[in-house]
């Protein structure tokens, strides 16, 4: 274990406590997300693991060192950890080589351009040190923003909303090459992120957060296929929601059938399932169960469609492939694929 966080907390004005009890670690070369809306907490903790903002109480250990507890605070910049933030903050009057080598403060003056150029041509922009800021695209800035952050070979990188100033096309392929950088270079890291597909792509784990509060911690297939609440359920993306009585058999009845769980469970339950966990068909045949409804819309989105149905009264949305072709009123049946996900604390 590299980064052990136990029950961190943080209050603000009024006492109002903003990171309530977190913990969390993070393995040596692992990438690790904390993820959530706007004002959940993500950027505090963040904050208080750099040590740019003091524990309340809980600890905050890196390689088996206390860097803050209840008696201990030690300064950001001697915790041996990188910081890339929203902005980047680059000096605008130095040039990107100059502002990889401010930090090399162990190294001697004459060694650490060298280096500096170094750590540059890893992150791909050794042909640009020479270039100040303002001549530089946005991905080329949080390029030399990482070169900064991992050129004194911390333990451990901080991450806020790296690429959230760029733009869709360029978001994507800076994420895939920081990640590609961080996982060459072996370093662990820590991204905060409101972006649900950033968060699912380029971590290891992911830690979804809700009012201060961790919901849960796995990987990005865990906490997406199997939600533990209500929130991780919606917040991660699309879903559909089921309340009902677990009956005889270990099912719930809805307008899709007898719908199978994905666990043992007893009398009022809430559950989830994903959107491209179900399928539409023409209701031709038998329909054992299934209710009759109606496309009341639909999203074409050329790799796949989404479908919006009424049954009874209830709205579902369905995605399938560009193959499955219905149009707005369509009568049809929907059927689900998978079993629906029981949730806690619902």
């Amino acid at each position: 274990m590299l980064l052990n966080v136990q029950k961190i907390e943080k209050s603000f004005e009024k006492n109002t406590p903003v990171v309530k009890g977190v913990s969390f670690s993070v393995q040596e070369n692992e990438i690790f997300a904390l993820l959530g809306p706007s004002g959940c907490g993500k950027t505090t903790t963040l904050r208080m693991i750099s040590g740019f903002e003091r524990v309340d109480s809980g600890s905050v250990e890196l390689a088996g060192e206390t860097l803050s507890s209840g008696k201990t605070h030690i300064a950001p910049q001697k915790r041996g950890i990188g910081f890339v933030f929203q902005d980047y903050a680059l000096f605008p009057h130095m040039t990107a080589l100059d502002n990889v080598a401010f930090g090399l403060t162990s190294l001697p003056r004459y060694k650490r351009s060298v280096f500096a150029e170094e750590v540059l041509c890893r992150t791909g922009m050794g042909d640009h040190k020479d270039k100040s800021p303002a001549e530089l695209s946005g991905g080329q800035q949080q390029r030399v923003a990482l070169a900064r952050a991992i050129a004194p070979e911390p333990k451990l990188v901080l991450l806020d909303e790296p690429f959230s100033n760029l733009d869709a096309m360029l978001r994507d392929s800076t994420r895939k090459e920081v990640r590609a950088i961080l996982k060459k270079a072996g370093m662990s890291a820590v991204l905060v992120t409101h972006d649900q597909e950033e968060a699912l792509s380029f971590a290891d784990r992911i830690a979804v957060m809700n009012d201060g509060k961790i919901e849960q911690i796995g990987t990005p297939e865990e906490v997406y296929y199997q939600p533990k609440t209500r929130f991780v359920a919606q917040f991660l993306g699309r879903t559909n929601l089921f309340e009902a009585v677990v009956n005889d058999e270990g099912c719930i009845h809805t307008n899709l059938g007898c719908l199978r769980l994905n666990c043992k469970a007893s009398g009022q339950v809430t559950c989830s399932i994903r959107p491209e966990h179900l399928t539409i068909e023409r209701p031709n045949g038998a329909l054992n169960g299934c209710s009759k409804g109606i496309i009341i819309g639909r999203e074409f989105k050329g790799h796949d469609i989404t479908y919006h149905v009424e049954c009874n009264g209830e709205r579902y949305i369905v995605h399938t492939d560009n193959r499955v072709l219905f149009e707005p009123d369509d009568e049809v049946v929907v059927k689900p694929l998978e079993p629906a996900v029981v949730l806690e604390n619902a």
